[in-house]
This record gives C-alpha cells, sequence and structure tokens, in this order.
C-alpha cells in the first residue's frame, strides 16, 4: 500500500477525500472480536430481536470508525491524531451494503488543529447514514512511503458450507438410512440434519441405545422410524431399504467403517454400481475462496491407476454436484516434474494424459502437482508452470491414504477446516461421518450427500423424488 499525506501547510478548506466500503459479515465478526461486542443484533445468522429475522445490522461504532479510515490514510492522512469527533446516526447498514465515507476540511486553527466534516451515505441511493465534525491534529512532517501493510486476518468462518446449507435446504428432505446412531454425536448429526429438513431419518440399531442417545439429547424421535439391529446386521439392513426404494442415502452411526461398508461390497445383495468405492473429503478451509476436495482419505490404501481413475472421476462428479462448473483436479506428488522414481509422479502424469483423452470427464487434471503449486497461484509461476489447474485447483488426489488422511487432519487441526465426508461409488451417497467431527461437518455432509443425488436424479428445489 502507497501512502502520501498532507501536511498541515498543504491542508486548504475545501479539500475531501472519500472511502467506499463493502461492509462484509467478516467485518461484523472481526469488530465483535475486537470490540468485545457480542450482541446478537450485529451477529450474522443470528435473530437479536426474537422476530424471526435475522438483523445482521453494523454496528454504529464500527461503521464510525471508517472515518478514522479516511482521515488516517487519505485527508490529512499518516501522522494524524484525533482530538475530538461528535456524531449523529440516521439510519442503519446490514452486512452486504456499500456505504460511501467523505471527509472535508472546514477549519485550520494556528495551533495545529483542523476541523473536517465527516459524512457516511449509502453507495447506492445517496441517504445520509451519520453525520459529525472531526477535530485532528494534522501531521506537519511529510509522509509518503511503499509497502505500508499489515499482517492478514482470516475470520474461521465456514462459508462455504453455510452456501451449501442454504442450497441443501430447498430440496426435499432425503431419506437416510442411519446406521447405528446409538450415541450422542452420531444421532445428534442425523437429528440435526432432518431438523433443516435436509434428510428424513431412518433409524437402524439397538433401540434402547438409541432412545437413551436421545434423551441424553433431549430430543424426541417418535416420529422417526426405528429398525431393531446388531451391528453385524444393520449394514445389510440399511442395503435392503435402499433397494427397496425406501432409502436414498446411508448415513454411518456409532460403529466401525469396515462393518459399514462390508455388505455394501457385496456382490449380490450390496450396493456396487460399477466403479470402485472412494472417499471424499470436501473441505472448508478458512481464507479459501471455494471449498478444497481431498481424495481418496478413508478407504482406498494403496490405490493402483485403475483404482485413481475412479477416485480421479467421482470427486469430479461430486464437485459439479456442490456446484463447481469447471472442476480442476490437481493429483498430487513431491514434485511437479516426472521422476521414474517416484511412483505418484508417473500415476499423475497419467491420468492427467487419460483426462485429456477423455478418458475421465467433466473436470480438468494436471499433474504432477506439488502441493504449494496446486493451490497457491504464486507457487505455481514461480516454477513456471501454466495451465488452468495449476494454483487453482479445487480437488487435490492424494497418492494413498495416509497422505490424504493426514493432509485432512491437517486442514482441520491447523488451518480449522470442517470437513464433510463422503463414499462415492455405490448405489446411493454414503455419509461417512467420524468420531470427532463437529455438528457442522456431520450437517455439511448431508447436505453434500443430498446435493449429489438431486443432481445424479435432475431434482430441483421443491420436487419430489
Amino acid at each position: 500500500m502507497h501512502l502520501v499525506n498532507k501536511t498541515f501547510d498543504e491542508l486548504r478548506i475545501g479539500q475531501t477525500e472519500s472511502l467506499r466500503r463493502l461492509v462484509t459479515a467478516d467485518d461484523l465478526y472481526v469488530f465483535a472480536n475486537v470490540s468485545g461486542n457480542y450482541n446478537p443484533m450485529h451477529l450474522p445468522r443470528h435473530d437479536g430481536d426474537g422476530d424471526g429475522a435475522v438483523e445482521s445490522v453494523a454496528p454504529g461504532m464500527y461503521i464510525a470508525s471508517l472515518i478514522s479510515a479516511v482521515l488516517g490514510t487519505c485527508l490529512p492522512g499518516p501522522g494524524t491524531l484525533y482530538r475530538r469527533q461528535t456524531l449523529e446516526f440516521f439510519d442503519r447498514v446490514h452486512a452486504g451494503e456499500e456505504i460511501i465515507c467523505t471527509v472535508t476540511v472546514t477549519a485550520k486553527d494556528e495551533d495545529g488543529i483542523v476541523t473536517l466534516s465527516t459524512d457516511i451515505t449509502r453507495a447506492d441511493t445517496g441517504g445520509l447514514v451519520l453525520r459529525g465534525e472531526a477535530q485532528v491534529h494534522a501531521p506537519v512532517v511529510k509522509f509518503d512511503q511503499d509497502n505500508v501493510d499489515v499482517p492478514r486476518l482470516v475470520v474461521e468462518r465456514h462459508r462455504h458450507f453455510e452456501a451449501l446449507l442454504e442450497k441443501a435446504k430447498p430440496l426435499p428432505p432425503l431419506a437416510t438410512a442411519v446406521v447405528c446412531p446409538e450415541e450422542v454425536k452420531s444421532l445428534g448429526g442425523a437429528l440435526l440434519a432432518a431438523q433443516e429438513s435436509i434428510i428424513t431419518p431412518i433409524l437402524i440399531g439397538n433401540p434402547a441405545k438409541i432412545k437413551a442417545a436421545a434423551d441424553e439429547l433431549n430430543e424426541d424421535i417418535s416420529a422417526f422410524e426405528i429398525i431393531e439391529a446388531d451391528h453385524h446386521s444393520a449394514g445389510s439392513i440399511a442395503c435392503k431399504l435402499v433397494h427397496d426404494g425406501k432409502a436414498a442415502a446411508v448415513m454411518k452411526g456409532h460403529l466401525h467403517t469396515d462393518d459399514l461398508l462390508r455388505p455394501m461390497l457385496d456382490k449380490q445383495n450390496g450396493l456396487r454400481v460399477g466403479r470402485r468405492f472412494t472417499h471424499v473429503f470436501v473441505m472448508d478451509v478458512p481464507g479459501m475462496r471455494h471449498p478444497v476436495m481431498v481424495t481418496d482419505a478413508a478407504i482406498n490404501i494403496a490405490p493402483d491407476l485403475d483404482t485413481k481413475v475412479d477416485i480421479v472421476q467421482n470427486a469430479i462428479d461430486l464437485a459439479i454436484s456442490i456446484g463447481s462448473e469447471e472442476p480442476l483436479a490437481a493429483v498430487l506428488s513431491a514434485v511437479e516434474t516426472i521422476n521414474p522414481s517416484i511412483p505418484s509422479s508417473i500415476d499423475a502424469a497419467l491420468l492427467s494424459k487419460m483426462a485429456e483423452r477423455g478418458q475421465i470427464t467433466g473436470g480438468k487434471v494436471d499433474g504432477p502437482l506439488a502441493m504449494d503449486n496446486a493451490v497457491d497461484i504464486g507457487a505455481a509461476r514461480t516454477k513456471g508452470l501454466s495451465g488452468d489447474v495449476a494454483g487453482h485447483a479445487n480437488i487435490l488426489v492424494v497418492p494413498n491414504l495416509d497422505t490424504g488422511n493426514m493432509l485432512a487432519k491437517q486442514l482441520a487441526f491447523i488451518s480449522h477446516a470442517e470437513g464433510a465426508g463422503l463414499v462415492l461409488g455405490a448405489k446411493v451417497p454414503v455419509i461417512l461421518n467420524s468420531r470427532s467431527d463437529s455438528k457442522m461437518s456431520r450437517l455439511a455432509s448431508c447436505a453434500v450427500a443430498a446435493l449429489h443425488d438431486a443432481r445424479l436424479n435432475g431434482l430441483k428445489a421443491g420436487e419430489v423424488k
């Protein structure tokens, strides 16, 4: 940032400067954290006055603080210090609205005090939001510098999952066989998705344990069907519900993943439809412009090339379902050049060529790419990499399960991402939650499954399958 000030001697009556600012939800969260003002009226997605509507009103003092942004960076600029400020509010500003803050020099005193009028108006209508007057100590030393910068802030808000939930809510609830929801977290995630009208759960397992978990949650589950089963038979019952057309998705409860998937792989009564079962994490990473998909991190331990073809294709299909117009899949390796001593680099090159020849469809595939130049355009340019994928990937195809699992957990526990887990390649989406998943992760997994099912079945909001 290049900053230049106007010293006291350079200031003239009538000089004016303006700053145009879009007020965002992140601004409101940052201000709440910095100021300690947690009034729900000012917090996005909260109903602060109990009228059933979300207010998202920008705090008055946040709006007023934009005056100091003009005074401190433009007019008079660097070196300016406040002496006095009056404020009169005429209207409220909400997240998503744009405003213009204008300051104008109205007087200069011999003691170095400068008086300025301060107005904030709406960018669209010109309506007055705030009016006041500022008195400042104007700078007396000239300031003219480049590279004035401050540390970057990342708000730990999962906006991509919030958007997916909004897209999923208008869809018909997805009938979902929930396998062994016999403890609080596994049952709670299903009930939360039901409350949001994303799924209609069919609860399969030990009725006494399911009801005990519901009691602990203080939830009434009398409206939901409960099918008695033990851990060995519950998965098979879920498969039968799918074959009978009673369930359009399966959700993992409190049981081991192997016990859930084993009956689905049965050649006669399972849910295989051609491709291999593959796992995808849809990760909402704070600061990223789009969701990031990591695959395969839970099922295929050391996939061969044929399996990797299905891993990539399944991920591309899911990316389209959640709104990616052109999925960009980076096949990861330790290097971005083909090295015969590194098998993952050879597989990556082959997958890239297969996509180029139409053996993988629906998106663009490039590899080998290292993690940095897959997601960061600066790193890609430094290495001289071109093409649509390098620096812009929204699908990260890992060499093996170890790599994928570690990458996903690093994103979750170091970068504070939330992850939605899904198994693809079956007749219906399989929601694969972890015991450590948060409520948002469980809810987002259901939303991703609902969106994928809707696209595969050509459904739109309000339609019934």
